[in-house]
């Protein structure tokens, strides 16, 4: 069995010893490079949650901006709409009295050659009528 005498705490002493030694040599360093990690990586992650709530502030902005650009758009093709059918309807209107006007001088130019013709041929009835009453009568009228 187990005897207990003087080697025991010189077993004691020299487990501490090792402890000791291998806590300064050992176990320091790495912890030390454990919480300088640790420091590190949560450092990290602190700007990166940083950069994602830039991020998501600027793709909002970008994302209003386009809806407003979009709306802009839109208001802009509806006015230029507006205004060629403005446009479309003066340019019918210019055309339409146009028209009208050419279509009135026509119809007073065909009225006065009408009448024209009508004084030409009044004027020209007597002698007709004069011919026509020679030949039916087969002599001459005065």
């Amino acid at each position: 069995m187990l005897e207990i005498n003087s080697t025991v705490f010189i077993q004691i002493a020299n487990f501490l010893l090792l402890l000791f030694l291998l806590n300064i040599i050992l176990f320091k360093p790495i912890r030390k490079i454990l919480s300088q990690r640790y420091d590190e990586t949560s450092s990290l992650k602190k700007v990166i949650g940083d950069y994602q709530d830039r991020s998501e502030r600027n793709e909002k902005g970008i994302e209003e901006g386009m809806v407003q650009a979009r709306k802009d758009g839109h208001t802009q093709k509806d006015s230029f709409k507006n205004q060629g059918i403005e446009k479309e309807k003066a340019i019918l209107q210019q055309a339409g009295s146009s028209v009208e006007a050419k279509k009135e001088q026509a119809n007073k130019e065909m009225e006065s050659k009408i009448v024209d013709i009508r004084k030409k041929m009044e004027d020209q009835i007597g002698g007709f009528s004069q011919e026509l009453a020679e030949k039916i009568l087969g002599r001459s009228v005065q």
